[in-house]
């Protein structure tokens, strides 16, 4: 699915292409950024290519939108993927010279209101690592709800892993933007 292009205050977010990879290698090779993602960071800027690719492919069921500040350069992005009916989950990553600043914050919110105004979506969840700090604590601002813990879920680059199920209903989205 192509993603529209969708812009805040302060960010656009544009759909995710391959020609991101350059930008990306940047938070895609950083240590601190790839700690707790699924696998480790990359060596190269091909490496980062192909693990956009799937990201950024506009024909698959997804939607992806890189991150920017002025719609070029990709600092991150944030996706929705099909979950189950009505379902989706969502990722997201930010290079580290950008955290802290209320991006990730920012753009997550208008994916929210995409995926419960134009999506559909009665329900949206993340999985995230239960020693990830920063994501637990997003999640938690953004009003997700945590509603399981699974034990030894990932085999990752630093080992098992447990990994924490949050999730935001339709409803409790927009009661949040009323307040």
């Amino acid at each position: 699915m192509i993603a529209p292009t969708l812009r805040t205050d302060r960010l656009v977010l544009r759909q995710l292409t391959l020609e991101d990879a350059p930008a990306l290698f940047d938070v895609l090779s950083d240590d601190e950024v790839m700690r707790y993602w699924s696998s480790g960071p990359h060596r190269d800027v091909d490496e980062s290519r192909d693990y956009i690719g799937w990201n950024a492919d506009s024909s698959a069921d997804h939607v992806c939108w890189a991150i920017s500040v002025d719609g070029t350069a990709a600092l991150g992005w944030v996706i929705l993927l099909p979950h189950r009916s009505n379902n989706l989950e969502l990722g997201y990553i930010l290079g580290r010279a950008h955290w802290r600043n209320g991006y990730a914050h920012e753009a997550i919110c208008c994916a929210l209101d995409y995926a419960f105004e134009q999506l559909g979506a009665r329900r949206v969840m993340a999985d995230t690592d239960p020693e990830n700090a920063a994501s637990v604590g997003l999640l938690s601002k953004l009003g997700f709800q945590r509603e399981g813990h699974l034990r030894e879920e990932w085999e990752t680059h630093i080992g098992i892993r447990d990994s924490l199920i949050f999730g935001l209903l339709r409803n409790e989205w927009a009661v949040r933007k009323l307040s």
